[in-house]
């Protein structure tokens, strides 16, 4: 079933300059897809900076696009669209530069858990397909916000649902209890976080999403915190179960050892501290290496404190035979997060994107913004930052796999670990680049405020010859399904206030990016 919205595609005029194609949305000024060298748009904010890491020249070229979907709007199952900028991902074979100088492709995007303002609810976990046009924008002159959303047309086009065993429904509920390992088939399933033992339904708090060339689908989990695989209909075919440290153990009085608790609602003794779990996913583009990255760090290593747990951690998984072999645990390393000024807070990470396999993209950020409340308005960091493993320790298979050995003490990493290499690049506060799509930061509070919640990275080439290393950053917010006519779980309900899905596009120079990528490759259509 496809639904259609008002913000169809905009019209476009006629390619205007010899030896390019761009487009002219009605009533915006001409798009430039190549703009002559980083100078377009010029850097007039002390944010817009060029950064290097080991060697390699990143350039931030600014915003380029803005988009958003209704808070009100409801997916095919009549439920509320919402959280899906909790992950997202560029459907593979939909990207291409269209004659009129426009791009176009399908972005599968995920929501979390549901809406939980007033409490965890019975959601079935699903990702949804979004069509979209995208007219990148490069001039000075600041668009209205209605006239923003011309950049990037967004269009729903289906739902899919997730199911695990015996094609059980998956649920967003705090879990409660624990299922036994057992095994299905030829698979081997761990224990598993479950709603509680009269509903043993698997917990999901989707965030990290990898699609592959099969068709199926790598989601990580902050229950668990876990990775699945889900087919091409959206059944779990197998689980990851990281190694002892990160997952939630809690002391019982009277036994003799620590049990596992996934519920999300206390922090554990040991392991993943609460709602603070798999975060980041992302591959390889030849499908045989997966990267899963922690929120932040583990209750041992400090993450009880948000003084204290900016250092998390990033594993690596061998996926290369998957079919006969189980996923392959091959790395861990230290990832050290920013953490402000004033407090020593850290600052989050909330998506993980593959460009080599040293190197990568993070976006890392605080909850202020729209949706986080009055007095929350304006936000201090949101930044697609870079950081690099080369030279980093990898602690896979040593005593830090036990919740015994933290890798950090008080918020300072033990000797003889080597973080990896970090370095801020795009803030997406900057309010230059944001008054020019017609938003802001801070007071007031109202659609053009942008959104407290960015959990989520998408590439796509920009296919330009002269600047062959350049690239669409996508983003997508999360805003908590906040509506005040929403339906939930079969149910009405009114959440107070109004946050649309808001998307972003930037474009940057991304000199470290592995070529063979399904996202490396443009087609003119």
């Amino acid at each position: 079933m496809n639904w259609y919205y008002y913000w169809t595609a905009p019209q476009v005029g006629e390619a205007m300059r010899t030896g390019s194609i761009f487009a002219t949305p009605s009533g915006i000024e001409p798009v430039h897809p190549s703009p002559p060298g980083p100078k377009l748009p010029e850097p007039d904010s002390a944010n817009f900076v060029n950064v290097t890491l080991n060697g390699k020249t990143f350039i931030n070229k600014g915003m380029v696009a803005f988009g958003l979907i209704p808070a009100a709007f409801r997916d095919e199952t009549g439920e509320t669209f919402g959280g899906v900028g909790s992950a997202i991902a560029l459907k593979r074979g939909t990207w291409k530069q269209n004659k009129d100088g426009s791009f176009s492709g399908s972005l599968i995007v995920q929501p979390d858990r549901g809406f939980n303002v007033d409490g965890t609810i019975n959601y079935q976990g699903r990702q949804h397909e979004v069509e979209f046009t995208l007219n990148p924008y490069y001039s000075s002159t600041p668009l209205s916000f209605n006239a923003s959303q011309k950049t990037l047309a967004l269009q729903y086009k289906s739902t899919l649902l997730y199911t695990e065993r015996q094609h059980k429904t998956t649920t967003g509920l705090d879990s409660l209890a624990v299922r036994n390992s057992e095994l299905v088939g030829l698979v081997l399933d761990p224990q598993e976080p479950i709603a509680n033992k009269t509903f043993s339904h698997l917990n999901l708090d989707a965030e990290g999403l990898v699609l592959n060339s099969d068709g199926t689908s790598w989601v990580s989990d902050e229950y668990g915190p876990y990775v699945h695989l889900f087919s091409s209909e959206g059944d779990l075919i197998r689980s990851i179960q990281p190694p002892d440290a990160v997952l939630p153990f809690q002391d019982v009085p009277g036994a003799r050892n620590p049990v596992l608790n996934f519920t999300a609602s206390v922090d554990p003794t040991t392991g993943r501290a609460g709602n603070q779990g798999f975060e980041g996913l992302t591959i390889n583009p030849s499908g045989t290496k997966l990267f899963v990255f922690l929120q932040s760090a583990t209750i041992q290593d400090g993450g009880s404190n948000k003084d204290t747990q900016q250092n998390t951690r990033l594993f690596v998984y061998d996926i290369s035979s998957i079919s006969l072999i189980p996923p392959v645990y091959i790395g861990q390393y230290v990832v050290t997060l920013p953490v402000k000024a004033s407090n020593n807070h850290t600052f989050a990470q909330s998506e993980l994107h593959y460009l080599s396999d040293t190197q990568f993209l993070v976006l890392a950020r605080d909850g202020n913004g729209n949706g986080d409340g009055v007095g929350n308005e304006e936000s201090k960091y949101k930044n697609v930052d870079l950081f690099d493993i080369s030279e980093a320790t990898n602690i896979a298979h040593t005593q830090f796999d036990s919740p015994a050995h933290p890798i950090a003490v008080n918020g300072v990493v033990v000797k003889g670990i080597k973080p990896a290499k970090y370095q801020p690049f795009i803030s997406m506060i900057d309010s230059i680049q944001l008054g020019r799509f017609g938003l802001h930061n801070g007071v007031p509070i109202d659609p053009t405020l942008l959104n407290s919640k960015w959990e989520s990275l998408a590439l796509a080439p920009v296919g330009d010859p002269s600047f062959p290393d350049d690239y669409f950053i996508i983003t997508a917010s999360d805003n908590d399904f906040l509506t005040t006519n929403g339906v939930a779980a079969g149910m009405h309900y009114d959440a107070g206030s109004n946050v649309d899905s808001q998307f972003m596009v930037w474009r940057a120079t991304l000199p470290s990016v592995q070529r063979g990528s399904v996202e490396t490759s443009i087609g003119i259509h």
